[in-house]
């Protein structure tokens, strides 16, 4: 076992993955930017050193600053947490080459799994069923023309590298195409380095069902069963659940052993999630795999009791998986609410002084934050800010505790996403479990 890890990352995931080494006897180092000198992870970490100043670029981004950082502190391992260089190829290369263990897949997982039109062929040539479109990149607007009419309206075009949303238009029409087309590729070239687009059949009314898998490289593969993440604006997850409201067991082996067969497909090893777009006959179809431990990795633990963070830190370490797939049970329910700093009205950031901050807790209740009275938000970073997990018997009981959490947690000097999160806590169609990614906008449309 690794004697000392560098946690190349900041906020609530840093404190995760810190936690997490406490518990197994492993001293840590944390790394931060200038912006970042006084937060909880660079006070609770063994050790934290400065990498740059507060441009990602200079800093979390800055492979070789990360890279000196874990050999002047004698780092042997390295673990990214998520965004940032967690799913970057080149790092987990430069980490090999400097004689650290990466904690995570490899690097021709993630540069396999970064690459949307090569893990659909995986998938393809797999027997994983995928979402009808085009076998590769587009090669001009063309071929796009010429699938759309193929497979039909709705389309949506999705960057290769992409992720987060961000390279993707839905497109309704011929006469949409073009516009969409080229507003896709400026997105994809800014957020990624790469034009490259391809193109699938937009499923409408869509079912956003992920599984957590777990390798070790040593051909022992589980699934910890699914999330369902539907409650979304823009394609960003907001609240994520386990088990699915709407997931017979049926379908939930289903979906388990075709999660196993992606991972497989794939030689993954660690941690990872095999993501299913479901239409409404319940079809599941691949849509992606995100070579990394989830933001909402959280509700997955809480009903399954498996540490994922520690599971990663084994198996990089050279351990095989501690549990088989007999061994897995789902007990009872969990949400999740991504509280970020932000307007909850307009969904824009709301960086600043933290006055007030004051968390939740109780039975069944977990917050994982770096958050604190008198923090100041940075405006370089992602909003997230808290993310507020609960668990009970049923999903009755944890939507209550949820409730109940939700109107606890106070957090002044700066807007938050709490109150959106208690309206769709209130929410009808929520609460039926009947719903799809389409329900923020629904939401939004009655309000307006």
């Amino acid at each position: 076992m690794f004697k000392k890890i560098l946690i190349a990352n900041r906020g609530e995931i840093s404190v995760r993955i810190i936690r997490a080494c406490r518990e197994m006897g492993i001293r840590t180092v944390a790394v931060f930017s200038e912006v970042d000198r006084n937060t909880i992870p660079v006070r609770i970490a063994d050790e934290a050193i400065c990498i740059g100043p507060a441009d990602s670029t200079q800093s979390y981004l800055n492979i070789p600053a990360i890279l000196t950082a874990a050999e002047l502190t004698d780092a042997e391992a390295v673990h990214p947490g998520y965004g940032f260089l967690s799913e970057n190829a080149h790092f987990a290369e430069a980490c090999a080459a400097a004689g650290i263990v990466f904690i995570g897949p490899t690097a021709e997982n993630i540069r396999s799994g970064g690459n949307k039109s090569r893990a659909r062929e995986i998938m393809q040539s797999n027997d994983v069923p995928v979402i009808p479109g085009s076998d590769g990149i587009l090669k001009d607007m063309d071929e796009a023309i010429e699938m759309a009419r193929k497979i039909g309206y709705p389309v949506i075009l999705k960057a290769s590298q992409g992720g987060g949303g961000k390279g993707m238009k839905i497109v309704v029409s011929e006469d949409e195409l073009q516009h969409a087309f080229n507003m896709a590729q400026r997105e994809a070239s800014t957020a990624f380095g790469s034009k490259d687009l391809y193109l699938e059949k937009y499923i409408s009314p869509l079912r956003h069902i992920e599984v957590q898998i777990i390798s070790d490289g040593k051909g022992n593969v589980v699934h910890l069963g699914e999330r369902d993440c539907p409650v979304q604006r823009r394609h960003q997850k907001l609240i994520e659940e386990s088990p699915s409201p709407a997931v017979t067991p049926r379908i939930r082996k289903k979906l388990g052993d075709l999660a196993v067969r992606a991972a497989r497909a794939f030689n993954y090893k660690n941690v990872g999630t095999i993501e299913f777009a479901v239409g409404p006959d319940w079809v599941p179809y691949f849509m992606e795999i995100n070579t990394r431990v989830q933001v909402e990795h959280p509700v997955t633990e809480m009903v399954t009791g498996v540490d994922l963070i520690k599971e990663q830190i084994a198996i990089a370490s050279g351990l095989p998986l501690s549990i088989r797939q007999s061994q897995v049970e789902m007990v009872g329910h969990s949400i999740e609410c991504r509280i970020n700093a932000e307007d909850p009205e307009k969904f824009i950031p709301s960086p600043g002084m933290v006055e007030f901050f004051y968390q939740p807790g109780g039975p069944g209740v977990r917050v994982d934050s770096a958050a604190f009275t008198g923090w100041s938000v940075p405006m370089q970073y992602d909003s997230l800010i808290a993310k507020l997990i609960v668990h009970g018997r049923d999903r009755e009981e944890a939507v209550m505790r949820m409730r109940r959490c939700l109107s606890e947690f106070k957090v002044e000097g700066i807007k938050t996403t709490i109150d959106f999160h208690k309206l769709v806590l209130e929410n009808e169609e929520f609460l039926s479990g009947n719903f799809d990614t389409g329900l923020v906008e629904k939401m939004s449309a009655r309000r307006e």
